[in-house]
């Protein structure tokens, strides 16, 4: 399917950067790796009898969840960094993730202005009180140094499609401003392209155009990860969990005394 709010070339060609930012969640996963932030045991035990699974299948599930913890920043480029190549949009280096502007105004909700300065969500329940507080303060700043800009929360992943003023609440009061929206990522893509449906469009011709990008590259390949194996290399005298306890613990009083003495350091 080709868009009519970025070319084909563009289109591929960002797919094609996003697929890189993977690169090093491929990198394969040995047991310094695996345990670089040092794992919870226990947790894994837990999972593992719980869910009804082998050690391998949990070993794979925390690289799997590992692994994602990474790519989500790589599919925060991709929701970003698509508006450089859309008519209006600019991506900033710092400061906004995305500016749009019209030479004739942009319109919503009756009113009109000239720019529109973005923060950006991948989901909705992300930002804490915290942050939010920030990101709205930041944005009544932006509207008093510029009375003729909007900014939006963008959310890839809202609650429902929306265009709305944000609420919120700062010091235990109630604030909000006109200029000061939530605005789910097809109503954005609406607003700068002038489709209502570009957002539906952009997912439909995603499958097709990554599947053709993977087909074409050889420098992307399935990571062999050992992780499991050297553990049960580990496990040899005792047991798998012994394993994963001392991969965690082995510091901690007991585990250092009775078993790293005598085995050797086991990460």
């Amino acid at each position: 399917m080709s868009l009519n709010f970025i070319s084909d070339e563009n289109f591929k060609k960002h797919i094609r950067e996003t697929i890189l930012q993977y690169g090093d969640s491929l990198q394969p996963y040995d047991l310094k790796k695996f345990n670089g932030n040092i794992i919870d045991p226990i947790k894994l035990l837990f999972d593992k009898n719980i869910y009804g699974v082998t050690w391998e299948e949990i070993i794979q599930s925390e690289i799997f969840r590992q692994r994602d913890k990474s790519n989500n920043n790589s599919i925060g480029y991709f929701h970003q960094n698509i508006f450089r190549y859309i008519a209006g949009c600019t991506v900033p280096k710092s400061g906004w993730d995305v500016i749009f502007k019209k030479d004739h105004g942009i319109e919503f909700d009756g009113d009109k202005v000239g720019t529109i300065y973005v923060e950006m969500k991948n989901k909705h329940n992300t930002m804490n009180s915290s942050s939010g507080a920030k990101t709205f303060m930041k944005m009544q700043g932006q509207l008093l140094s510029d009375n003729h800009c909007a900014c939006y929360l963008v959310e890839v992943i809202a609650k429902k499609s929306q265009n709305i003023p944000w609420i919120i609440s700062l010091d235990g009061q109630r604030q909000q401003h006109s200029r000061i929206r939530r605005v789910s990522i097809d109503k954005f893509y609406e607003l700068v392209t002038g489709e209502k449906d570009a957002f539906y469009k952009m997912c439909m011709a995603l499958p097709g155009a990554i599947k053709e990008i993977l087909e074409g590259t050889d420098t992307l390949k399935v990571p062999n990860d050992t992780v499991f194996v050297e553990l049960k290399e580990k496990a040899a005298e005792n047991s798998f969990e012994l394993a994963l306890f001392i991969l965690g613990f082995e510091t901690y009083s007991g585990f250092k005394e009775n078993f790293l003495g005598r085995r050797g350091n086991v990460s």
